[in-house]
């Protein structure tokens, strides 16, 4: 129980901090705006820090890449494995919310026209770009200091690309710059947990501000948000598992996951964060008969590549906004644009619990081109699916690893398995 409580300490605060929020802005209506400051900073805070933590993440974990140990073959099984539960996430994900309100756009009436002033006026300046004019703009800058602006959140993601590709090509000249991005993003990750600490507060009078504001009802599509992702994401859970344990393995492939998935699950739950379930989620895979060359490599990468519950989860997160702000996605370019965002934007949430998703949050405003001011929606939304949404990616990246094994080691894997020496962990 106490480790329980000392890892949920943070989510549980955080949704205490939220439930006041929205209780005093029920209570109080339009005099909790007089706390609107105090979720302003909240946000200034997190906007500050988007630009060097994108560029220090990034370029840090570019840099760092060495030549993997596995064949080709495995490591282009785990990109098309990877690539292929992906698709089937965002595509589960955005069946299931396309027909549901997740919050009625009406509700938000007075919120949407606050918050779309800045984007109205970004539109204006871009409306007469052609397609291709508005990709460069989109991936360049003519301006390095433009970089650092929150406003060229793609830009900035390119570049840290290149810079880390550069750092890593430089081999041992460019060690000394790679210790110095490593040990700055050390410090940077700990300026996002001092920023963290005040989030309780910051969150709790923003939603205290935005539920007495605008009404009760974004507070019960926040509710309905986490039913319905909650519903989702155990549907999904032993549905599509079952079906690529299956797919792995046949009925022997379904038996040997389902005796060793426990681990690692209970492990996400109580940690809501996929690196901590590493260690566990690497002994659970070896059990179920994957070699130690796949195991060891599906799942670190898997970790940071593959987040079938963080997929979901963006595409909640888009569709919250879609609702909210009765965006039209009913065209072809509608769809494809929330189903490319939500995947790329999976890239982008590191593997820590709360405030993992920053990044990735500030990317699906930028390329859904919603003003900034709808971060802390995001946020709040981020952690309450937290829990389930970890459990997803960690026991996703388990079965992953049964699926590259079905590929390299062929359909007897399990028996060629069954036939060794129990591996030693």
């Amino acid at each position: 129980m106490k480790k329980f409580l000392s890892n949920y300490k943070s989510t549980i605060i955080l949704l205490a901090a939220i439930i006041v929020g929205a209780i005093v802005g029920i209570v109080f209506q339009e005099k909790a705006a007089v706390l609107s400051p105090f979720g302003d900073l909240f946000l200034n805070l997190l906007l500050v820090i988007i630009v060097p933590l994108i560029f220090l993440t990034i370029t840090t974990s570019i840099s760092k890449m060495k030549q993997p140990k596995r064949l080709g073959k495995i490591m282009i099984t785990i990109v098309g494995v990877f690539l292929f539960t992906s698709i089937i996430a965002v595509l589960v994900g955005f069946v299931s919310t396309y027909f549901v309100k997740l919050v009625e756009p009406e509700d938000g009436e007075q919120i949407r026209s606050s918050l779309e002033a800045s984007v109205e006026s970004e539109a204006e300046e871009t409306e007469d770009l052609t397609i291709l004019d508005r990709t460069v703009k989109l991936l360049t800058v003519n301006d390095f200091q433009k970089l650092l602006s929150k406003d060229n959140i793609v830009a900035l993601l390119v570049f840290s690309i290149m810079f880390g590709l550069a750092v890593n090509m430089a081999g041992e000249k460019g060690k000394p710059v790679a210790d110095f991005l490593e040990s700055a993003n050390a410090v940077i990750m700990n300026i996002v947990k001092i920023i963290m600490y005040y989030a309780p507060i910051g969150l709790g009078c923003y939603f205290a501000s935005l539920v007495g504001t605008f009404g009760a009802s974004i507070a019960v599509g926040y509710a309905k948000t986490f039913i319905y992702y909650t519903i989702i994401a155990i549907a999904f859970y032993f549905i599509f598992y079952t079906l690529y344990a299956f797919i792995a393995g046949g009925k022997k492939g379904i038996k040997s996951f389902w005796k060793n998935a426990l681990p690692s699950t209970v492990t996400a739950l109580a940690t809501c964060s996929s690196a901590a379930s590493i260690p566990v989620n690497v002994e659970c895979a070896k059990k179920m008969g994957v070699p130690d060359d796949i195991a060891e490599t599906t799942i670190p990468l898997g970790t940071s590549f593959h987040k079938d519950g963080s997929i979901i989860g963006s595409v909640f997160k888009i569709m919250f906004l879609v609702c909210l702000f009765g965006t039209n996605i009913t065209t072809a370019g509608g769809i494809l644009s929330v189903l490319g965002v939500a995947l790329l934007a999976n890239l982008l949430i590191t593997a820590v619990p709360i405030g993992g998703g920053t990044i990735s949050e500030m990317l699906i405003i930028t390329m859904m081109g919603y003003p900034v001011a709808a971060l802390p929606i995001l946020t709040i939304i981020a952690t309450i699916i937290d829990p389930p949404a970890t459990m997803l990616n960690v026991v996703g990246d388990t079965v992953s690893s049964m699926m590259v094994t079905r590929v390299v080691d062929g359909k007897d894997w399990l028996e060629k398995s069954e036939n060794k020496e129990p591996q030693k962990v």
